[in-house]
């Protein structure tokens, strides 16, 4: 099928003019910065999103097979979250074609296909729910006229099922109709589904690539292989804030192998025949690096400290600040989280293969487009002659949103004429990840005489999450200040309190923080949800009714309360010690999905054991209910890991562990018994799934601990105290 040419649609006209009025808005605005930057805190809290891709025709997207299959060549990247399914099952309701017959794959840069906000978020499904379908829909339409041209009946008469159209007795597959035709005539954006009548949404559909998984299929950036390729290595620091000066190769370059050392001024790299050559010869090469200071991880956490750093009011509401000023009877309480890794399980890397007047890069990314336009700009090409052909990742959680990797292994592809493979170590994985940074929060709340909160405050000191990523212009930290992502999961959620206010506390680290799955919620709704237990105990309430005592009366509030009642009614939750084991609750509403789990827990060989979490959310419509709970499951069990186990330090200027085991995170038999979902829907459309059921988790099971054994914990990851 040809390609028509792209212009700019109704929706896409309208997305850019509301960005570029809060553009406007946010920079007029300047000098009255604190309001502004407050209420874009709250619209960026909600979580609500659009698509920023192409959507002015159906044609980039879709594709049709002889065999009468539909292609659907996928923007969002595939990460083991289950996009593909539930993006199949959206386009196969519209399509009219059976789910048998779809097929996704990823769309490589050169299709046009690209979204520019990229994989993650937990937006791939919510951002295309209208999108999607209309793009689908208009493809039916555009294969119906088609068809009934070729038939000579009105579309009108036209029937069509599992991508067979029907009249007077006469059938015509998609494929058929779409035989031969140069130029597609795209008709208005057809009337979608009434939810009643979809055939796959809402459905609990298998994955539609389960297959290639269970089978190994050469899918991953790791499989990726070209004809005639060799192996790159780049010689990378292990220690924080080193600067590549200069290199010895003399030694390196002559050694086995060997086909090029390639030195550029920022990297030093190895071009050989194989994998192990390249290594040794990258051993060999006497780096010169310029090192600023020796950190240790005490010096990591005299930054992390609230009171330090550049304070922003992201949430405020009456007088929090005035009524806690005197320190009389105000409840203080701190707690702390530390260095967190990605540690997924492939390691960072690309296949590249740079020619006179083009690339190919073969990789697992987040970011297609960024990482597009970061080659094309080092090898001095036009956009359109860099190809990222992106593959299935085997692990992103926010790893992949930059990976300028890609660019060394294209510099070194251009300096020997033939594809170059390049991937991190295990141990260089480590050493230059973007970690998640450490915080350090002080709670504060004065109770009334009746036994309410009459004013809650959240301070949280954190390195940058967003704040220097490639994917947030450099413009936002001055216009918004305080870190978009260091504060997600930190504002306070229960707005029947008259006053309240959260405070960010910005710091600049010396290594390279960024995207994590859930960013700060995971460590922010330990914080708040721990002060909430802490504070019911003290009154001597049970802390769900003392919690749902302080949720405002609105739609949020509402969808927040059904989650938790949902979550105490599935899992029979009790404020009490049964046989030794204990209940913890915990809740949070991320991206405008509010989750509550509860978690059972003992104590076995001075250990926390968790048994059971039973876990509600509120997503909406769940597309495919049985991804969305495994992705409540996969949640939890990262949540857990990174709540009770992982933890990053900083020794003579370099991060540490650098390896698995050293670096400690839940095993199988860490694993809970049993995790058990109860799925709600409190909202016409899809939300965010993938990161929301990070938030309760580390909370519920430090409020568990505190039930059976009367110990605070304040500091992630979970250790109960020795004398326990």
């Amino acid at each position: 099928m040809s390609k028509t040419k792209q212009g700019t649609s109704r929706r896409q006209f309208l997305v850019k003019s509301g960005l570029g009025t809060i553009g406007v808005l946010a920079v007029g605005t300047y000098l009255f910065r604190n309001p502004i930057r407050r209420t874009i805190a709250e619209k960026l809290d909600s979580g609500e999103s659009f698509y920023m891709g192409d959507t002015s025709s159906p044609i980039i997207w879709f594709e049709i097979t002889t065999n009468n299959n539909i292609i659907l060549h996928s923007p969002k990247v595939e990460m083991g979250q289950g996009t593909f399914t539930g993006l199949a099952q959206l386009a196969a309701d519209e399509l009219e074609v059976s789910m048998e017959q779809m097929k996704v794959v990823h769309a490589s840069s050169i299709s046009g296909n690209m979204d520019s906000f990229a994989t993650g978020g937990s937006t791939s499904i919510s951002s295309l729910w209208i999108p999607l379908r209309e793009l689908a829909a208009t493809m039916r339409e555009m294969i119906l006229n088609e068809a009934a041209l070729k038939m000579g009946f009105s579309t009108s008469d036209l029937h069509v099922k599992d991508g067979v159209v029907s009249v007077a007795g006469n059938k015509m597959t998609y494929a058929q109709a779409a035989e031969n035709v140069t130029e597609w005539k795209i008709p208005d954006t057809p009337i979608l589904k009434n939810v009643k009548d979809f055939r796959y949404i809402g459905k609990p559909v298998a994955r539609v690539d389960l297959k290639d998984k269970v089978y190994g299929a050469p899918i991953f950036g790791m499989d990726a292989q070209l004809p005639n390729m060799a192996y790159g290595a780049v010689v990378r620091s292990s220690t924080i804030g080193s600067k590549y000066i200069d290199a010895d190769i003399s030694k390196a370059e002559n050694m086995p192998g060997v086909i090029k050392i390639v030195k550029e001024h920022d990297f030093v790299g190895v071009v050989a025949k194989s994998l192990i050559e390249a290594e040794n010869a990258k051993n060999a090469i006497q780096v010169q690096w310029s090192k600023e200071r020796n950190w240790q991880t005490a010096d990591i956490e005299e930054m992390i400290v609230v009171g330090k750093g550049e304070p922003f009011v992201i949430q405020k509401e009456g007088d929090a600040e005035d009524i806690l000023e005197d320190e009389k009877d105000v409840i203080i309480s701190q707690y702390k989280s530390p260095i967190g890794a990605h540690a997924q399980l492939e390691p960072n890397g690309a296949l590249a293969f740079v020619e006179t007047n083009n690339a190919t890069i073969i990789m697992s990314t987040q970011v297609v487009k960024l990482s597009r336009d970061e080659i094309a700009k080092r090898l001095d090409l036009d956009e359109d002659k860099v190809n990222i052909v992106p593959t299935f990742l085997g692990g992103g959680f926010g790893r992949r949103l930059h990976t300028p990797n890609a660019i060394q292994a294209a510099v070194m592809s251009k300096a020997v004429g033939r594809p170059v493979k390049c991937f991190f170590t295990r141990k260089e994985e480590f050493q230059n990840d973007t970690f998640r940074p450490p915080t350090h929060h002080v709670l504060k709340a004065k109770l009334s005489e009746e036994g309410m909160i009459e004013a809650l405050e959240h301070n949280v000191s954190s390195g940058d999450v967003a704040f220097g990523s490639p994917m947030v212009p450099s413009i936002a930290a001055p216009i918004l200040g305080a870190d978009l992502g260091a504060w997600r999961g930190g504002m306070i959620q229960y707005r029947g309190i008259p006053n309240y206010r959260t405070v960010s506390w910005r710091v600049t680290l010396p290594f390279a923080t960024s995207w994590w799955r859930s960013l700060g919620l995971l460590a922010n709704t330990f914080a708040i949800e721990s002060f909430m237990d802490e504070l019911a105990v003290r009154l001597k309430k049970n802390p769900v009714e003392f919690r749902l005592a302080h949720i405002q009366d609105d739609t949020k509030g509402f969808r927040l309360k059904e989650v938790i009642k949902a979550v105490v009614k599935k899992s029979g939750y009790k404020d009490e010690v049964n046989n030794g084991r204990a209940m913890g609750f915990a809740a949070s509403t991320d991206a405008n999905t509010p989750c509550a789990q509860v978690v059972e827990v003992s104590i076995e060989d001075k250990k926390i054991k968790v048994h059971k979490v039973t876990c509600a959310m509120d997503p909406g419509i769940s597309v495919n209910p049985d991804q969305v709970r495994a992705q409540c499951e996969g949640a939890i069990i990262m949540g857990m890991s990174a709540a009770m186990f992982e933890k990053m330090e900083v020794e003579n200027g370099a991060l540490t562990p650098i390896i698995y085991g050293p670096y400690q995170m839940a095993l199988m038999k860490n694993a809970p018994k049993e995790i058990e979902v109860v799925l709600l829907q409190n909202d016409d459309k899809p939300g965010a799934v993938g990161e929301p059921p990070l938030g309760p988790i580390g909370a519920a099971i430090a409020n568990a601990v505190f039930r059976l054994t009367g110990q605070r914990l304040r500091n992630m990851p979970l250790q109960l105290n020795n004398h326990f």
